[in-house]
């Protein structure tokens, strides 16, 4: 379900986010690495993951890195990613592991020259081991996964995106939907041949038309501008299925981080509880400049 339409106009009325093209993103001239980040997003995060009430194993997946060293803070930023797999058995649990491993260990490669490039080599790495696999073993024909991930980097949050996993951001009172669903059923409803209310119930809602394993996949990349106070939620649909955007706006702006991810698990399970479902829930409580981070043990 998209934000209603007072908060979206809030939202652009603020211009929070940007959608950036490939061509943009390889355009950057190599430079030095930094050493150190100019400011530090100073977070507490929560996660949940859960098999739900109908599914026999758990195909979702998330993880993240937090590092320390000064040159790979400001370079890398902090991850954040949730992903989640399919094609039966455990072959879905195999994708969604093996691409947020790839993911990761490609994405702070240092001889790449800046985060987005980075967040694009990452995903086509992940992509490629994927696809080998599924092609190399029989029963893991035609496995995949979705793949979304928040980098904090300074004091902005780059988003990658492959797949109908979400990324939220709440502000205040609005939240909005950073991510574009790549489902069939929302591309119906962005081109005006279906309503938001017929996708929720369409027998095609859970056909993704991008996924983590398929012969070419290009991710969409985003970047908002962080405040303190924002709060950032990734999921997967076995949240949304169940669980409304203003159910998820209220739950996080009333509770921690790690109550608010147990909070909208059990909300999602109450409902039916129909896929797995997993969600990472991040509050920036302030952007800090390097020597504020130093001082309070930050970093």
């Amino acid at each position: 379900m998209q934000a209603n339409s007072s908060e979206q106009s809030v939202a652009n009325e603020v211009e929070i986010t940007a959608k950036f093209q490939r061509r943009e993103v390889l355009a950057q001239p190599p430079r030095e690495p930094k050493a150190h980040p100019e400011v530090v997003p100073f977070v507490r995060f929560g996660a949940k993951t859960d098999l739900g009430n109908v599914r026999e194993n758990n195909e979702d997946k998330f993880d993240f890195f937090e590092p320390t060293e000064p040159t790979l803070l400001a370079e890398r930023g902090s991850v954040y990613a949730v992903c989640d797999g399919m094609g039966g058995h455990s072959a879905g649990q195999i994708a969604s592991e093996l691409a947020l491993k790839t993911f990761l260990k490609t994405y702070y490669d240092l001889e790449l020259p800046d985060v987005d490039t980075a967040l694009h080599s990452a995903v086509l790495s992940a992509n490629a081991l994927v696809r080998e696999v599924a092609q190399a073993i029989p029963g893991r024909r035609g496995m995949g996964t979705t793949l979304t991930a928040a980098i904090l980097l300074e004091n902005e949050a780059h988003v990658v995106h492959v797949g109908d996993s979400r990324c939220y951001l709440v502000r205040g009172e609005v939240i909005q939907q950073i991510t574009d669903d790549h489902s069939y059923v929302m591309e119906q409803v962005r081109q005006g041949l279906m309503s938001l209310q017929e996708a929720q119930y369409s027998p095609y809602r859970n056909v993704i038309t991008r996924s983590i394993g398929m012969e070419q996949v290009e991710p969409d990349i985003y970047r908002v501008v962080l405040e303190a106070g924002d709060r950032l939620v990734l999921c997967t649909d076995g949240l949304t299925t169940h669980v409304s955007d203003e159910q998820i706006a209220e739950v996080v702006r009333t509770h921690s981080p790690s109550a608010a991810a147990q909070k909208l698990v059990e909300m999602a399970l109450e409902e039916g509880g129909s896929d797995n479902v997993t969600v990472i829930v991040i509050h920036i409580l302030d952007i800090l400049s390097w020597e504020q981070a130093q001082q309070i043990g930050w970093v």
